[in-house]
């Protein structure tokens, strides 16, 4: 699949022409760090104490400094650290800039990707950069400079994330979100940085939801975990809700039922679907103390013996996609380690999990069909692609202790002369990557249709340049199972 060029926006379908913010955000995210508003560099001596900064400050009409403490030392001043240092017992004449400046600074490239750039201010929750090129400071790359070229980018919705002050604020940021994959998908982006941008912006939208609606100390004496795709940073257009919620043993919370059903309506004002399954806060089952939380855990490994337990190894692939998101994450570690402990030399029940793998079966000649442009028989791209590729890889890190969260990051942690061969390795990321990229323009293309987005793609929608790649795609997977087959051996299920 070669991803389009055409400028699409979240209500637009794949190939019309990108409005006026659009092709200003398009500029924006295909350009260089360079290209931006780079302000050149102003440094002031360690040594200089604070009123004599700020007067340098004030005389340049800046709001930050480079601080050269010694030969190799760098660091930045800003009028927020200046704010602190205001409440400091030393009088600001007597104060080097030295001991309230920060040396831990975030740093880019002048040639990489503004994406880069972007995403880092999302991540390390900066609002400036240093920019270099090679080892030579170029100067800082603002936040705000950022935000005045386009409106629509993802800073402005950190912005109003990070402002909100109720649910109804949190719609508008949450909307800019899923217009921007749109905006980005149309641009060429990488799908999977556009995967890894959204899971920042989710997270950052998620966490602030539930500061805004969990008492301070509900949010100490627990973990909000999210599961699924979002749980693995591959996260595109929201589906279900899934999420949970571990507290700690001993914490009591009368108000949790009511918390919990209000943050289970928020996320679905905010356009994630209830979970048919019932993966969410608002279910009793996934908001346990970790101590009942073990005992549910070892029933899905071992069972009940009483059947009531069908569905334990979906419960498990979901839970084993778990991140944290808001408070105490070592509940999350505690519960991982004892899952590890219990499926010690669990083969039989490992080999059962990554049957799922290979579960599901199209009737017909379904991979000849790619090869015809006019069949209308549609092709499930999701349960032939993108599940095998996801569960197999997770049914292997769970047998060798991987926890990394991504796909591809378990495939790179996986160790080496295992059952996939190195070519089959440097294969699925690629593989998983078209995948997911097929289905995003497919489902955009549903979504400017105003129809449900799916992942039944009919052969006669796609192009030869994309029919060609999808069915390498998913020869890469038929290789997958067959390596599963193989390894956990299933002809002895």
């Amino acid at each position: 699949m070669t991803e389009s060029t055409d400028g699409a926006g979240a209500d637009t379908a794949p190939g019309a022409q990108a409005t006026g913010p659009q092709r200003e955000l398009l500029a924006l995210l295909t350009a260089r760090t360079r290209d931006a508003l780079v302000r050149p560099p102003f440094y002031v001596d360690g040594a200089d104490d604070l009123v004599t900064v700020c007067r340098q400050l004030s005389a340049q009409g800046l709001t930050a400094a480079l601080v050269r403490d010694g030969p190799a030392r760098l660091g930045i001043f800003t009028t927020t650290d200046l704010r602190d240092a205001l409440l400091r017992p030393t009088a600001p004449a007597q104060t080097p800039v030295r001991e309230v400046a920060h040396f831990d600074l975030v740093e880019v490239q002048a040639d990489s990707d503004l994406f880069e750039a972007l995403w880092l201010m999302e991540s390390r929750r900066v609002r400036r950069l240093v920019v270099r090129e090679g080892s030579v400071v170029l100067g800082l790359l603002d936040q705000l400079d950022l935000a005045s070229l386009v409106a629509s980018h993802s800073q402005i919705a950190t912005l109003q994330i990070d402002a909100a002050g109720s649910l109804a604020e949190l719609l508008p940021a949450a909307r800019r979100i899923d217009g921007m994959i749109g905006v980005l998908h149309g641009s060429g982006i990488r799908v999977d940085r556009i995967a890894r941008l959204v899971s920042e912006l989710n997270t950052r939208l998620l966490r602030r939801l539930w500061a805004l609606t969990a008492s301070p100390a509900l949010q100490a004496g627990s973990c909000l975990l999210v599961m699924g795709s979002e749980g693995r940073g591959e996260q595109l257009l929201k589906t279900d809700q899934d999420n949970a919620l571990l507290l700690r043993d001993g914490f009591d919370c009368p108000e949790l039922e009511d918390v919990t059903t209000r943050f289970s309506a928020g996320l679905a004002a905010l356009g994630w679907p209830p979970c048919p399954g019932g993966v969410m806060l608002s279910n009793p089952r996934w908001r346990q103390p970790l101590a009942q939380f073990r005992h549910t855990l070892r029933g899905w490994v071992y069972g009940k013996g009483d059947g009531s337990e069908p569905d334990s190894l979906i419960q498990l692939a979901i839970f084993f996609d778990a991140r944290a998101v808001a408070g105490d994450a070592t509940l999350l570690q505690e519960a991982r380690a004892y899952l590890d402990s219990i499926l010690f030399g669990q083969d039989t029940w490992l080999a059962r999990f990554a049957a799922a793998a290979d579960q599901f079966h199209e009737s017909g000649h379904w991979f000849a069909r790619l090869t015809t442009p006019r069949d209308e028989q549609p092709v499930d791209v999701k349960k032939l692609g993108i599940f095998p590729i996801v569960h197999g890889v997770r049914a292997l890190a769970l047998q060798q202790g991987v926890h990394a969260q991504g796909t591809v990051a378990r495939l790179a942690a996986l160790a080496p002369g295992g059952p996939l061969d190195a070519a089959l390795l440097r294969d699925l990321p690629q593989a998983l990557h078209l995948l997911m990229s097929v289905r995003l323009t497919h489902q955009l293309r549903r979504r400017a249709q105003g129809q449900p987005a799916d992942n039944e793609l009919r052969p006669s929608e796609l192009g030869t340049l994309e029919r060609e790649p999808l069915r390498d795609a998913l020869t890469i997977v038929k290789r997958l199972r067959a390596s599963l087959r193989q390894h956990f051996r299933f002809d002895l299920l």
